[in-house]
């Protein structure tokens, strides 16, 4: 099957750049996707097909950071008209609004959906506890620049953040503290956390660089062929797939750094990439205003993809939202 063409399911909708997405784990409905976009309305799909499930309304501006919780029940969204909202995401109702004093570029629920992390261009990481809402955040300090990126960390005890500072730092929850730092030679554009929380990855310049959760100690690096705007790691750790300025996606074996494949689909620059809970497929946003959704293994069934005695059928695009 290695010479089967890749036919990525097309999501349309947005109007604008997607600059973000996050899916959520696997429930019994499935798995979602949430895609940020700078047109404002954040959107709601399923997960495995892109199917489109609803629009949150209520932002006044780009929409920088999005995120799901573990069920899918509740999404959160950060944007340029310096607000982070926490939804319902089943019924797409507003359920709280935290107004900042900057744009809010991130954001990212705990595992028990009971704490909520932003990170602005104030250079400013809050938690908010959404038991009690109107309570002051916890505020961490120290990055010296707008923070790109915020997680829930070993076992929600610590964060992780990046920031335009060309720093990533991980923070004791409990004391508020920085307890790791690592500086990089550019700015870090992308953070993940592997499944199974044993793994950074984490993307500046045209470098995609892989780091023990627990020491910072750098496991390997690898050079990719463009300035690399988003990388993710595969679950069982065997692949990675970027992209970035070249409008290209790539995908690479973890262990040796091969390049595997590289194919065209987007026509504007790969702003976020990451693969689903189970693996089988990963999405990406471009500035082109859509989201793609790409098999991991080339012509098998799964979603809207159908295998017919080893010949893929081609798989349709997603159709746009009626609003």
């Amino acid at each position: 099957m290695a010479n089967l063409r890749q036919t990525p399911l097309t999501c349309s909708g947005h109007t604008r750049p997607v600059v973000h997405l996050a899916f959520s784990d696997i429930t019994e409905s499935g798995y979602f996707l949430i895609s940020a976009c700078k047109d404002g309305k954040p959107m709601l799909r399923q997960g495995d097909t892109g199917d489109w499930i609803g629009t949150f309304e209520g932002h006044k501006g780009a929409v920088w950071g999005v995120a799901l919780n573990r069920e899918a029940n509740r999404a959160a969204t950060g944007a340029a008209d310096f607000n982070a909202k926490v939804w319902d995401a089943v019924t797409g109702e507003e359920i709280h609004s935290f107004q900042h004093n900057h744009i809010v570029k991130s954001v990212n629920f705990s595992s028990d959906s009971t704490l909520f992390a932003t990170g602005s261009n104030e250079k400013l990481v809050r938690i908010f506890d959404l038991n009690k809402p109107e309570a002051n955040p916890m505020i961490f300090s120290g990055h010296t620049s707008g923070i790109r990126h915020v997680i829930f960390f070993r076992g929600d005890s610590h964060l992780v953040t990046c920031a335009d500072d060309r720093t990533l730092r991980v923070w004791d929850r409990t004391s508020g503290q920085e307890v790791q730092k690592l500086d990089f030679s550019a700015i870090p554009s992308s953070l993940e956390v592997s499944r199974d929380g044993s793994t950074l990855t984490v993307t500046h310049g045209n470098v995609v660089s892989f780091w023990d959760a627990q020491s910072l100690k750098k496991i390997r690096e690898f050079t990719v062929p463009t300035q690399v705007n988003s990388a993710s790691l595969h679950p069982d750790k065997t692949i990675f797939v970027c992209g970035g300025e070249d409008l290209k996606m790539y995908k690479f074996d973890y262990t040796t750094g091969t390049e595997i494949v590289e194919f065209f689909g987007h026509f504007g620059p790969v702003h976020c990439v990451r693969f689903s809970p189970d693996g089988e497929l990963y999405a990406s946003g471009s500035e082109d205003g859509t989201l793609r959704l790409w098999q991991t293994t080339v012509g098998k069934t799964y979603g809207l993809w159908k295998c017919v005695e080893g010949n893929p059928l081609s798989a349709e695009s997603v159709a746009p939202p009626k609003e």
